[in-house]
């Protein structure tokens, strides 16, 4: 405060910048303008000297504040009360020559107050304000930020939140994977939108350009093998390769005849791998429940039948005889994917005649159109003639193309042991179906009332047989599996010839038969190859079994012969021997004809 005081650059406080006193101010003092201070100055100098405001003295203080040498503070201050100035105003007029005390500003406030000093005056010159020139160009619709303070910024509106707080328009807090605002509210977090890149126009079109060559270039690997298409077609092939071909024929190894023959005639023919894949599709559905086999099975049927149609109609229908070349690959695969279906009506359990046209299909190729693989027609021809014969033993309409001689054995006969079926190649099953005929005959007599229904003819004709089957013999060595079905296949025939011409009565020759078959059957093992085809010769000796023991016995080979094959046409095959011991209970001349009994029961199934 002393140091202000005395400062010769101090301003009373009470007076303004124009050296007059403010009303009610007494606390305190205004910034003077420059205008004010040099009025002041002019007011000391000139009553420092005793002459005028507008009298110039030399020895008045220059603008940078020094005194000229000849300066005296306190004489001029005593002259100045002498010469009749009141005391308080000489004390302010002095007092009013020390500079005010200026607070500091910012620096960006001080360049532009003294900008606008520097402009306005001009004290090098005459003091008159300076002209300003204006800026060119229009005026900002916006104007520039102030110097040193920061521009508010608008923020928009987040496009990175959750999918339902964007739709709720509510803010997100982006938690990931679900934020946590949308479980606060208990409302399911839909997630976040997928990031989008910005690409440029020119990398748009480069991007769809790719995209439409990727879609002009085949992704997947052409089929290996038509009709083998998916993982389950894997598990049908695999499950016909190493479990079902052996349920099908005697033969257990490699030279099974469905893997070496028609499998790999099946890839080279789309139609037989679908006949095929439907085939094992429906042995395997019968083992495992699940839907998708089953689903896909229907799938395999479908194809093969259409696959079928088509062949036979381009066959047909062609205008020029193909090579023999191509005919061997056209037409020994259709005869192969008919007899396939047919054996789907057994997997199935099928008993409405579902197997009719794809044997009679068969049929027609093997008559119209012999088999020119020699290999192929030996399999396809004893194939057909086993199942042909044993289908008359169970059907009243049906009756076997060996008897109407409209199809001849292969040229070439192979040794029993060489067979896939037992009793073809070697004569038994021509002596099954002569017995077929004589019960047509004694049937018809019957149904007309002639007496006796069994004739001397048919009496003839029935020893000629019945001496036949005594000298058969098999080739397979003896105590063998094979044998012992051999065996089996001899009894059954015989009963099966008893059983024609004979009432249908209880006598120990028909227990004695029975009781024979049954222990042969006993003698075969659980997993022989044997057991594929032992349905036929257990449905007869099950229609001739008048005892209850032989009936315990039956049962437990029928149940034995379910656990081997699989194979669902088992099941009704009981059903239809369970109804003949019910009529041989009841009725028992009734029981004779079994035919009919399976006729009654609205049913037709191959018994193979």
């Amino acid at each position: 405060m002393l140091s202000m005081q005395n400062s010769p650059y101090s301003i009373h406080p009470g007076w303004n910048a124009s050296g007059l006193q403010d009303e009610g101010c007494s606390a305190r003092s205004d910034i003077p303008t420059l205008s004010g201070i040099n009025t002041l100055r002019g007011s000391i100098s000139s009553a420092s000297t005793g002459a005028s405001p507008d009298d110039t003295s030399t020895d008045s203080p220059d603008w940078n504040g020094e005194q000229s040498p000849d300066f005296d503070a306190s004489k001029n201050f005593q002259s100045s009360s002498d010469g009749g100035m009141g005391e308080s105003r000489a004390h302010d007029m002095v007092l009013s020559d020390i500079p005010p005390k200026v607070e500091e500003l910012d620096d960006d406030v001080q360049s532009v107050k003294r900008s606008e000093v520097g402009n306005e005056f001009d004290h090098e010159n005459s003091g008159a304000p300076a002209t300003v020139p204006r800026k060119r160009g229009r005026p900002r619709k916006h104007p520039l930020p102030t110097p040193g303070g920061q521009a508010k910024v608008t923020k928009g509106r987040s496009k990175t939140g959750c999918i339902t707080c964007r739709r709720r328009k509510k803010k997100c807090d982006e938690t990931k994977p679900a934020c946590l605002n949308c479980q606060k509210n208990a409302v399911v977090c839909e997630g976040y939108p997928p990031k989008e890149i910005w690409k440029s126009g020119r990398q748009r079109v480069a991007d769809a350009v790719r995209t439409q060559s990727l879609v002009t270039i085949p992704r997947n690997l052409p089929l290996l093998i038509d009709g083998v298409e998916t993982e389950i077609d894997r598990r049908f092939l695999d499950h016909f390769v190493y479990g079902f071909s052996r349920v099908l024929t005697l033969i257990n190894d490699d030279s099974n005849p469905f893997k070496e023959i028609l499998l790999p005639m099946a890839t080279q023919h789309r139609g037989l791998m679908h006949s095929l894949m439907c085939l094992s599709g429906s042995h395997l559905s019968g083992l495992d429940p699940e839907p998708k086999l089953r689903e896909r099975k229907y799938y395999h049927f479908h194809r093969a039948i259409q696959d079928l149609k088509e062949n036979i109609t381009a066959s047909s229908s062609a205008s020029t005889t193909p090579s023999e070349e191509e005919q061997l690959l056209v037409e020994d695969p259709i005869i192969a994917s008919t007899i396939a279906l047919s054996l789907n009506t057994i997997c199935e359990g099928e008993t409405n005649g579902e197997y009719r046209p794809h044997m009679d299909a068969a049929r027609y190729l093997l008559v119209s159109q012999q088999p020119r693989n020699e290999k192929f027609r030996q399999f396809i021809v004893e194939f057909f003639q086993y199942h042909d014969i044993s289908n008359a033993l169970t059907s009243l309409d049906r009756r076997p193309a060996l008897l109407q001689g409209t199809m001849r054995m292969p040229e070439f006969v192979p040794g029993a042991s060489a067979g896939m079926f037992l009793g073809v190649f070697d004569g038994l099953f021509n002596y099954i179906s002569q017995v077929t005929q004589l019960r047509d005959r004694i049937r018809q007599r019957f149904n007309e009332g002639y007496e006796p229904a069994v004739d001397y003819q048919t009496l003839s004709e029935a020893v000629q047989i019945d001496t036949a089957i005594r000298t058969w013999k098999t080739s397979h060595e003896e105590d063998s599996s094979n044998w012992c079905l051999a065996q089996l296949y001899r009894q059954s025939t015989w009963v099966y010839l008893f059983r024609t011409i004979r009432p249908s009565r209880p006598s120990e020759k028909i227990a004695q038969v029975v009781d024979d078959g049954l222990a042969y059957l006993d003698r075969l093992p659980q997993d022989a190859g044997a057991y594929s085809i032992v349905l036929m010769p257990l449905f007869l000796l099950g229609c001739s079994a008048f005892l209850p023991q032989q009936r315990e016995r039956i049962q437990q080979g029928f149940e034995s012969l379910k656990a081997y094959s699989n194979l669902r046409n088992i099941e009704p095959a009981f059903k239809v021997v369970t109804r003949v011991w019910e009529i041989m209970d009841t009725k028992i001349e009734d029981s004779w004809d079994w035919e009919k009994i399976i006729q009654d029961m609205n049913m037709d199934f191959l018994i193979t």
